[in-house]
C-alpha cells in the first residue's frame, strides 16, 4: 500500500456517491427555488412600489446578496471543515439552508408587514449563500477523497448532478403549482410559490439522516491522525495557508469556473424572467418552467458523461472546449430567444445549460485535485465561491440594465467576455486528473463501511 489509503469496496463507493448527490440535491433545491421565485414572484410581492423594471433589478439584487455571502460562507465552514471534519460541517450547512429557505416560505410581503419584509428577505437569502458557501466543497470532498484516482472524475460527477436534479425539482414544483392553480394569478402570488419553499422541510429531513450516517473520508482521517501523532496542531488557519500557499491556485479557478456560474443562472434566473416578460419573449410561465424542467434533464447527462470524459482526457481540455463553446455561443443566445419562439427558447436554454454543464462534470474532481490535503475545503471553496460571485451574481444583476440601454445582444457580448477569462484561466492551470488526493498522508488503517 505504501503512502495511499485503502480504497473503500464498490459499494460502498456507490453509496458515498449517491449521498454526496443527495446532499448537493436537497440545498441546491433549496437556492434555487429562490431564483426562480425571484424571477416570476418577487417583484410583485417584496417590491411592488417600484415599477416593473425597477422591481426586476431589486429582486436580482436580492439574489446576488447570496452570492456575496458565499465566499465568507467558503471561509468559515471551510475551517471547520478542515479542522473538524467534512462530516459536522455539511450537516451545519444543510440546517442552515434548511431554516432559512422554510423561513422565507413564511415571510410576510411587503403589502403586510411593509419594508420589513424586503429587509428580512436579503437576510434570510444572506443566510442562503452562507450554506451553499460551505456545502459544495465538503460534498465534492466527500467522494473525491474517497474515490480511486482513475475513477474519480465520474465519481466527483454525483455532488454535480446535484444542482441540476435541484433545477428540474425547482422548475417541477413550481410549474405543478401553477399548473393546479390554473389561471389564478392573484393565488400564485399570495400563497402558490411559498410551497416550495415550505417543502423543502420534508427535504431536509431526509438529508439530515443521510448525513448523519456518512462517515469522515479517510484523508480526513489521516491527516486528523498524522496531527495528533506529531502533537502538533496547525500553526496557521485554514484559510490564511491557502491563500500563502496556493494563491495562483485560488484565483485561476475562480476565474475558470465564470462562465460556468454566468451560463448557469442566466440560462436558469434571468432568462425565466426575461422569456416571461411582457417586453422580452412574452413566453407563459408554465411553457418556461416547463422547458427548464427538461433542460435540466439534459445537463444532468451532460454532466456525467463531461466527468468520465475527463479520467479519459483530463480535466483541462473538456473544461476548455466548454470556454470556446461558449464565447461563440453567447452572441446566439439572446436573438434566438427574442424570436419569440417557445421551440427557439427551449433550444437557447438547453444548449446554454450543457454548455455550463460540459464544464461543472469536471470541476467535481478538478478543484480538490489542485487544492494540498490540509486546507483542501477551504482552498476548493474560495475558488469556486469566488468564481460564483463573479460569474454568477454580476451578469444577471447588470442584465436588465444592459438590455435597457444596448439591447440583448449586450448581454451575449459580457459572456463572451467571461468566456475569454475562464479560457485563459484554465489554460494556467496545471492537469490533475490521475492526481494521488492523499499523497501527503501516511497510511490508513483500515475503513469501517463509510455509510452504516
Amino acid at each position: 500500500m505504501g503512502n495511499q489509503l485503502r480504497r473503500p469496496p464498490a459499494a460502498s463507493m456507490r453509496r458515498i456517491a449517491i449521498a454526496s448527490c443527495a446532499g448537493t440535491t436537497i440545498e441546491f433545491y433549496d437556492f434555487f427555488i429562490y431564483g426562480t421565485a425571484a424571477a416570476l414572484v418577487f417583484p410583485k410581492v417584496f417590491f411592488p412600489a417600484l415599477g416593473s423594471a425597477a422591481a426586476t433589478v431589486a429582486s436580482f439584487a436580492t439574489v446576488a446578496v447570496a452570492f456575496i455571502a458565499r465566499p465568507v460562507g467558503a471561509v468559515l465552514f471551510g475551517h471547520y471543515g478542515d479542522r473538524l471534519g467534512r462530516k459536522r460541517t455539511l450537516i451545519s450547512t444543510l440546517l442552515l439552508m434548511g431554516t432559512a429557505t422554510v423561513l422565507i416560505g413564511l415571510l410576510p410581503g411587503s403589502a403586510s408587514i411593509g419594508v420589513a419584509a424586503p429587509i428580512i428577505l436579503v437576510a434570510l437569502r444572506f443566510a442562503q449563500g452562507f450554506a451553499v458557501g460551505g456545502e459544495w466543497a465538503g460534498a465534492t470532498l466527500l467522494t473525491a477523497e474517497y474515490a480511486p484516482k482513475e475513477k474519480r472524475g465520474f465519481y466527483g460527477v454525483f455532488p454535480q448532478v446535484g444542482p441540476a436534479i435541484a433545477f428540474a425539482l425547482s422548475s417541477g414544483t413550481f410549474l405543478a403549482t401553477s399548473l393546479i392553480m390554473g389561471d389564478s394569478n392573484e393565488a400564485f402570488l399570495d400563497y402558490g410559490w411559498r410551497i416550495p419553499f415550505l417543502l423543502s422541510a420534508l427535504l431536509v429531513a431526509v438529508g439530515f439522516y443521510i448525513r448523519m450516517n456518512i462517515d469522515e473520508t479517510p484523508a480526513f482521517k489521516a491527516a486528523r491522525t498524522a496531527a495528533q501523532a506529531a502533537d502538533a496542531a496547525p500553526k496557521r488557519l485554514p484559510f490564511v495557508e491557502a491563500v500563502r500557499s496556493q494563491p495562483r491556485e485560488v484565483l485561476l479557478s475562480a476565474g475558470s469556473l465564470t462562465l460556468l456560474f454566468a451560463f448557469f443562472y442566466i440560462g436558469t434566473a434571468y432568462v425565466t424572467s426575461y422569456a416571461t416578460a411582457p417586453g422580452g419573449a412574452g413566453l407563459s410561465r408554465p411553457v418556461v418552467l416547463g422547458v427548464g424542467v427538461g433542460a435540466a434533464v439534459v445537463i444532468g447527462f451532460v454532466i456525467v458523461f463531461a466527468g468520465v470524459l475527463s479520467d479519459r482526457f483530463g480535466r483541462r481540455p473538456v473544461m476548455i472546449l466548454s470556454a470556446v463553446l461558449g464565447i461563440g455561443w453567447s452572441l446566439a443566445l439572446f436573438p434566438l430567444i427574442d424570436t419569440g419562439s417557445a421551440f427557439a427558447f427551449a433550444i437557447a436554454q438547453t444548449v446554454t445549460l450543457a454548455i455550463f454543464a460540459v464544464a461543472y462534470g469536471p470541476a467535481g474532481s478538478f478543484l480538490p485535485e489542485l487544492f494540498a490535503p490540509r486546507h483542501r475545503y477551504t482552498g476548493a471553496g474560495l475558488g469556486y465561491n469566488i468564481g460564483a460571485l463573479v460569474g454568477g451574481a454580476i451578469p444577471p444583476l447588470l442584465a436588465p440594465g444592459i438590455v435597457a440601454s444596448f439591447g440583448s445582444f449586450g448581454i451575449g457580448l459580457l459572456l463572451s467576455f467571461l468566456g475569454v477569462i475562464a479560457l485563459f484561466s484554465t489554460l494556467a492551470l496545471k492537469e490533475t486528473r490521475g492526481q494521488a488526493m492523499a499523497h501527503e498522508q501516511p497510511a490508513a488503517t483500515p475503513q469501517a463501511d463509510p455509510i452504516g
